[in-house]
């Protein structure tokens, strides 16, 4: 480096100096980079929002995860969305008609565009509808066309049909029929989940194995779309829909999306300016819980470690039931969480669904695997003796985000010192590895969750039937998948009353079988910043709707 020689020389470099931030002072909000505490004059009309682990898929019939789904639904909109209180409403839908008998719905569409300016048809929703159930895409979703009672969804994915068998009909552009087995009573709050969510074929076919990777590979129908993505990315960035049917009602310019997994350093971010929406967990919850710009939000999550029963020695009921009354939840709900999370004893969470005689499900229902270190003692004892063994080590498995990663350590430490002889040993992981892992069979133990994708308790319960991709321990009961199977389209289904009953007795098999080890229900204590208004928080389905956000 040369050095500046002279009184002339450094007049120079001053006065250089001198213009360069006379420069900027005046004209700073042309420079995108320039932030300020109000995220600077380039991005005030855009909220930018944390997440703590990443987007693991684009493609409305292939996601499985919250996250995603909130992207997507960002960008994407179905035949209905959700309003603030929950409540289907019509979304893609200009009107629609149903049968007497509830088994033929025919929908009209709205005159509406994707953002490449072609119209948004029937034959897009055909189209996305036959992806999730053919099983050469073997979406991990495609029991959800099951669940809603499309005919012959069932027998579609398991091969025994062609994929143009299944009920739904392109009847004209702007017509599309759908029909069903039985009459769904939810069937409506199901249309705004993603995964039935339209894809324009000509679109995803010339994307090819592309499509959903890039904001080149995505269009959008809904209140954004996408500017800024690639898989596995920390930011994503959404800007304003023009072509959006409802533009006029979107008040924000877009919608800038950080993966920021430790939680002090999101709240390094907020407290920057960087970041909108935050969430908050253990000592910070007490640190900010009297800020004005602080609120709890009810979550439908359970978090639950899964047992895989075809590790040696976990197809035990005995040394389940041990782990699972082993540990202290209230402790990790209040004094690690400290987020709102509530001990679960349960299946099923609560504020799910509420039942024929109109009270909320748990209400009604026993809770089960409360702790209980003395008969958890009992239960390592007897097992012990079962399997001929006095000390066992199994690997749990956890993804790498800071509260899961205190909460399996705290279910570490509870287990080995409530059962002595027992190890557990954790590996962390990115979310999407954990998941893949799980799908696989590819684990011993492993913390996991589930949210609710509609408002009744077969969201849940679904899961452990033999052979779904969900059950990740591999547990098989005749007479639990009877249930299951009754409810969702035998006798059960067309009696209301006998079927909530019965899925009352399905979760208690669960819990007597300790399918699963249950550990909490998600609360979230989440910072959002004063003027920013307007965001939908939904403890069912998608987590966050920011179509009716506005920044003051």
């Amino acid at each position: 480096m040369k050095r500046f020689k002279g009184k002339k020389a450094l007049l120079t470099v001053l006065l250089l100096s001198f213009l360069l931030i006379a420069t900027t002072a005046c004209g700073g909000g042309d420079d995108p980079a320039d932030n300020g505490d109000n995220g600077g004059a380039e991005r005030e009309n855009v909220v930018r929002v944390q997440f703590n682990v990443e987007v693991a898929s684009m493609d409305p019939q292939i996601a499985t995860d919250g996250t995603s789904f909130e992207v997507i639904a960002a960008i994407t909109e179905g035949l209905y969305s959700i309003d603030a209180d929950g409540n289907p409403i019509e979304a893609m839908v200009d009107s629609v008609e149903k049968s007497e008998d509830g088994k033929t719905y025919t929908f009209t569409l709205k005159d509406a565009k994707w953002s490449n300016g072609e119209a948004v048809t029937a034959n897009d929703f055909v189209f996305a509808w036959r992806r999730l159930v053919d099983p050469a895409v073997a979406s991990e979703y495609a029991f959800i066309m099951e669940i809603a009672g499309v005919t012959n969804a069932a027998a579609i994915s398991s091969g025994e049909m062609a994929v143009e068998e299944l009920g739904v009909t392109a009847q004209d552009e702007k017509t599309l029929v759908v029909e069903l087995d039985i009459p769904v009573p939810y069937f409506e709050s199901l249309m705004a989940f993603p995964s039935f969510f339209p894809v324009n074929e000509a679109f995803f076919t010339a994307a090819g194995d592309s499509y959903g990777t890039s904001p080149e590979t995505l269009i959008s129908n809904g209140p954004f779309k996408i500017t800024a993505y690639e898989p596995a990315a920390t930011t994503i960035e959404l800007a304003k829909n023009e072509e959006y049917w409802d533009a006029a009602a979107v008040a924000l310019d877009g919608i800038e999306y950080q993966v920021i997994k430790d939680a002090q350093q999101s709240m390094l971010s907020y407290q920057n300016g960087d970041l909108d929406v935050a969430n908050l967990s253990g000592e910070q919850v007490e640190q900010f819980q009297n800020d004005p710009e602080f609120t709890n939000v009810a979550a439908g999550y359970l978090w639950y470690v899964s047992p895989n029963q075809t590790v040696d020695g976990l197809e035990n009921l005995n040394l389940r039931k041990a782990i699972a009354l082993s540990f202290d939840k209230d402790a990790i709900a209040n004094n690690i969480l400290k987020d709102g999370s509530i001990p679960a004893d349960f299946a099923v969470p609560k504020l799910l669904a509420t039942g024929p005689d109109g009270k909320d499900y748990r209400e009604t229902t026993d809770t089960y695997l409360s702790m209980d270190k003395a008969a958890a003692v009992e239960f390592w004892n007897a097992a012990k003796e079962e399997l001929g063994v006095e000390e066992l080590t199994y690997t749990m498995i956890v993804e790498d985000t800071e509260s899961a990663m205190n909460v399996a350590q705290f279910l570490q430490s509870e287990i080995q010192t409530n059962l002595p002889g027992l190890t557990i040993e954790l590996q962390t992981m990115p979310k999407k590895n954990r998941v893949e892992r799980m799908q696989q069979g590819d684990f011993e133990l492993g913390l996991t969750r589930w949210g609710p994708d509609y408002a009744d308790p077969m969201t849940y319960l679904d899961m452990w039937t033999t052979g779904s991709p969900n059950n990740y321990g591999f547990w098989s009961n005749d007479e639990y998948d009877a249930i299951i199977e009754s409810a969702k389209k035998g006798e059960l289904a067309l009696d209301l009353e006998a079927r909530w009953d019965a899925l009352k007795d399905a979760e208690k098999i669960v819990m007597d079988e300790a399918v699963i080890f249950p550990v909490y229900q998600k609360g979230d204590a989440v910072m959002i910043r004063t003027g920013v208004s307007g965001i939908e928080f939904h403890s069912v389905g998608v987590n966050k709707i920011f179509k009716n956000t506005t920044i003051e």
